[in-house]
C-alpha cells in the first residue's frame, strides 16, 4: 500500500493544472549517504511546497524497520519496495509510478539508477533524473552500455561533485545534461561547536562509516597500531552500521593487533554531531567517494579533517589550510599525519577552525536543495531557462 500521505499526493488527486508537480526519490534501503541525500531532499520538498515528495527505498537485508518506522512517525511519505530481485523492484516501482503518477523521477546511485529509470520510462514517467553518488561504480560492460542508452532518454544526469561528473564523463555520459550539485548537510546540528573550543575536547579521533567495502578501516587501524609503537595514545571511535560482515572483520583486526584498550565500535550513533564535537580529529579512511557526507560534518562540527586523496575527496580538503590528505591505504602516512596533529596542537585548531568556516560557508543542505529544486523547474519549463 501506499504511505499515508495528505490529499494532495494521492492518486486522486487535482489535475496536473491545479496539484503540485510530484517527484519520486528511489534510492537504496541500506541508509548510506544517497539515501540520505534522497531523504533531504523529500524533506525539502514538504518544507519548500515547490513539490509532492515520495521517497522510494528498495529493501536489502540490512534495511532497518525501526529507522523506516521512524521516518514515517515524522510524517516523511515512504514506500519500500522489494529488493530480492530485480525483476521485482522493477515490477513493484512500475505499479507504484502508475498510482502516484510523478512529473519527475530521480533515481539516485548504482545499480538503482538503472531500475529507477527503467521503472520510469515503462510507466511514462515525463521526466527522468540520474543522481551517481560515488566516482567509482561497479560499472560492468552491460551495465554502462544499459546507463547510456538510458542516459540518452534522461534529461538530468547529476554528480555529487566535481569529481564525481569529471567521472562520469570520462564515462561517456553526455556532457549537455551532465552537471555537478555538490551535498550538503544541515549545519544547524553543528551550532553549539564553537561552545566546545578544541584544546577542551578528548585528544582522539572519530571515523564515522559504515562498514562496508568502500570504506578502509584496516588501514585507520594499522595506522593506530604503528602510533602505539611509537608510544603516542590516540583513541579512536568507530562510529557507523553497514555490513556486520565487515565490521566483525575491523573487530577482529583491532584485536589482532592488540589496540582493545584504544578502539572502539560505536555502531549506530544516533547523535553524530555530539559526538564528533566531542573529538579533536575526524578520519575518512575510504578507497572512492563522492562526496562524503560524514566528512563534511566533521568540517563542521570544527574537528581536524585527516581524509585519503581519492576523487570527491580532495575538493573538500586543502592540505596545510583546512586539514590533511594522505595516500590512500598508507598506515605509514595516515600515522604521520596524526602524529603531527598530537604534538603541533596549535596548528592543528586553526586548521580545524578554517575546516569549520569552509563546511559553514559552502555546504549547507538549503544551497544543495535549492540548487535540486531549481534543476527540476528547468525540466518543467523549459521555456523559462
Amino acid at each position: 500500500m501506499l504511505p499515508t500521505m495528505p490529499p494532495s499526493v494521492s492518486p486522486a488527486a487535482p489535475s496536473k493544472n491545479t496539484r503540485r508537480p510530484r517527484v519520486l526519490h528511489f534510492v537504496t534501503g541500506g541508509f548510506s549517504g544517497a539515501t540520505q541525500v534522497a531523504l533531504d531532499l523529500v524533506e525539502a520538498h514538504l518544507a519548500s511546497g515547490r513539490f509532492e515528495p515520495l521517497l522510494v527505498l528498495r529493501r536489502k537485508r540490512q534495511t532497518p524497520q525501526d529507522r523506516v518506522d521512524a521516518l514515517r512517525a515524522r510524517g516523511v511519505p515512504l514506500h519500500v519496495v522489494p529488493g530480492w530481485s530485480h525483476a521485482a523492484t522493477l515490477w513493484e516501482l512500475v505499479r507504484l509510478c502508475r498510482r502516484f503518477r510523478p512529473d519527475i523521477l530521480v533515481a539516485h546511485g548504482f545499480s538503482d539508477h538503472i531500475w529507477g529509470r527503467l521503472a520510469g520510462l515503462l510507466a511514462g514517467v515525463p521526466h527522468l533524473v540520474h543522481v551517481e553518488h560515488n566516482s567509482r561504480e561497479r560499472y560492468t560492460r552491460w551495465r554502462l552500455a544499459q546507463s547510456r542508452w538510458l542516459a540518452a532518454r534522461t534529461d538530468l544526469i547529476v554528480g555529487c561533485s566535481e569529481g564525481v561528473r569529471s567521472a562520469l564523463l570520462d564515462r561517456g555520459f553526455p556532457a549537455d545534461r551532465t552537471v555537478a550539485i555538490p551535498n550538503g548537510i544541515r549545519l544547524e546540528r553543528f551550532d553549539p561547536a564553537d561552545r566546545h573550543p578544541w584544546a577542551e575536547r578528548r585528544q582522539a579521533a572519530v571515523m564515522a562509516a559504515r562498514f562496508a567495502r568502500q570504506k578502509d578501516h584496516a588501514t585507520l587501524l594499522h595506522a593506530v597500531a604503528l602510533l602505539k609503537q611509537r608510544g603516542i595514545h590516540l583513541p579512536v571511535t568507530f562510529a557507523g552500521g553497514g555490513k556486520s560482515s565487515h565490521r566483525e572483520a575491523a573487530m577482529a583486526l583491532a584485536r589482532s593487533l592488540d589496540l582493545e584498550d584504544r578502539v572502539t565500535f560505536l555502531g549506530h550513533c544516533p547523535d553524530v554531531p555530539g559526538l564528533l564535537m566531542d573529538h579533536r580529529i575526524c578520519v575518512l579512511s575510504t578507497h572512492y567517494e563522492g562526496m562524503p557526507l560524514s566528512l563534511v560534518e566533521g568540517m563542521a562540527a570544527g574537528c581536524m579533517p585527516v581524509a585519503s586523496d581519492v576523487v570527491g575527496v580532495r575538493e573538500l580538503i586543502s592540505p596545510g589550510l583546512d586539514g590533511d590528505l594522505v595516500p590512500e591505504s598508507s598506515p605509514q602516512a595516515l600515522a604521520d599525519s596524526l602524529q603531527r596533529i598530537v604534538e603541533h596542537p596549535e596548528a592543528a585548531a586553526r586548521a580545524a577552525q578554517q575546516a569549520r568556516r569552509h563546511a559553514l560557508e559552502r555546504h549547507g543542505l538549503p544551497l544543495m536543495t535549492q540548487r535540486y529544486e531549481d534543476a527540476f523547474e528547468r525540466l518543467l519549463h523549459p521555456a523559462a531557462r
